[in-house]
């Protein structure tokens, strides 16, 4: 560490706060400057970030205390939640629940202040204060002391952490585009009928289909196992950490040392967060040995439909007629039975878990192998950053 030196990060670097323009003009929104929130934050998987749910106008910039935060200036959620860290892909602003950190580029390195930030995100979110709810200071983020490198050292230590993040992003992308592809021939074969269009048709209540087809409802293919759910409250968790994902409606939201199930299985959303803008529902294709809450419920697929084939066809389905709930929305095991679907025979998707199956088996490898690389790039982290390890 003698090579490090203790700073503040207002020493560094600017600490620049957001702002949100009145909502009650609508000529506020919908233009071109890209404007953050922490929910943005909250759903970006990557370290870069462009642009979030809304834009906001040149009218709407000027009409409140908005600031430009410029490429490569380092995003820090500081209101509830607090420590979501991302970096600036182009020139953008945030509202109000922003303390951004625009590295002096003569003394650090933005990638580098990139992860500075997210290794030291939950003791600075442990300063936080307020009444109605937590919020970090400019003054704080400013004070803030951290230890630091030369400038060279600096790129390095980003360099190697970099690399491990860069890979899992380039295998995320590829994942999306094998789902992708999954789910056009999934459309192709049991929307479209393209392989069956030489065959007799028959009249159903969703249309012409192939002979020998029926319809029914989503229960009909899919088997649900809510009753062994069990929610754990944060304190529970507190006291049960170990390396099984506790998953809620979205996502994993710990790790506890005890499981539920164990095998491939599908999780959507059953309230809160249920449906998305385009009315499709929140999905997880999840295996392994693993702990849902309450909040999503857990299915298989049966008479003949795979688990893969219930993500390829829920993936592509509008469920928003079979949502309820005006404060809350909710899908529940009552309205998923409303919800029909074409059902081909057995022996169709037979042939057709033939082709789906190798795709999911590549996905589950790339996911498998970018757990492996992040539980390395979160080892490496701490011990680059305390110095520990020299470049």
């Amino acid at each position: 560490m003698s090579e490090w030196k203790e700073v503040k990060l207002g020493d560094v670097g600017k600490i620049v706060g957001g702002a949100t323009p009145s909502t009650r003009n609508p000529q506020n929104y919908g233009g071109v400057i890209p404007w953050i929130t922490p929910k943005d934050l909250s759903i970006n998987k990557e370290r870069f970030i462009e642009f979030g749910e809304r834009n906001i106008s040149e009218q709407g910039f000027n009409s409140c205390s908005a600031k430009m935060l410029p490429k490569g200036s380092i995003l820090f959620s500081s209101r509830a939640p607090i420590g979501y860290v991302a970096i600036a892909h182009t020139s953008l602003c945030t509202n109000q629940g922003f303390k951004s950190f625009v590295p002096d580029t003569d003394k650090m390195d933005s990638m580098f202040s990139y992860y500075l930030l997210k290794h030291n995100s939950e003791n600075i979110a442990n300063l936080g204060s307020g009444t109605t709810f937590m919020e970090v200071s400019g003054k704080v983020m400013s004070d803030y002391i951290v230890n630091i490198p030369d400038l060279s050292t600096q790129r390095e230590i980003a360099g190697i952490l970099s690399s491990l993040d860069a890979k899992i992003e380039t295998n995320n992308k590829l994942n999306v585009k094998l789902e992708e592809m999954a789910q056009a021939i999934f459309k192709s074969w049991f929307v479209d009928f393209e392989p069956f269009k030489d065959r007799p048709f028959h009249e159903t209540e969703l249309g012409m289909i192939p002979e020998g087809w029926e319809v029914g409802s989503i229960l009909d293919i899919a088997e649900l196992f809510d009753y062994q759910r069990k929610p754990l409250s944060s304190m529970e968790r507190e006291y049960m950490k170990g390396k099984y994902p506790y998953y809620g409606a979205t996502s994993i939201m710990d790790y506890i040392d005890k499981y539920i199930f164990d095998g491939t299985y599908l999780l959507m959303g059953e309230d809160g967060s249920v449906v998305k803008e385009n009315g499709n529902p929140y999905l997880q294709y999840v295996w392994g040995k693993f702990w849902p809450n309450n909040h999503a419920h857990v299915m298989q697929g049966r008479n003949g439909f795979s688990t893969e084939m219930l993500y390829c066809l829920l993936s592509i389905t509008d469920v928003s007629s079979i949502v309820t709930g005006a404060v809350q929305m909710k899908i529940s095991q009552r309205s998923m039975s409303r919800l029909l679907t074409v059902i081909p025979s057995k022996s169709v998707c037979k042939k057709f878990n033939t082709i789906i199956r190798p795709i999911f088996d590549i996905i589950k490898r790339i996911r498998e192998e970018n757990d492996r690389l992040a539980s390395l790039r979160d080892t490496l982290l701490p011990r680059l950053m305390s110095g520990e390890i020299k470049i």
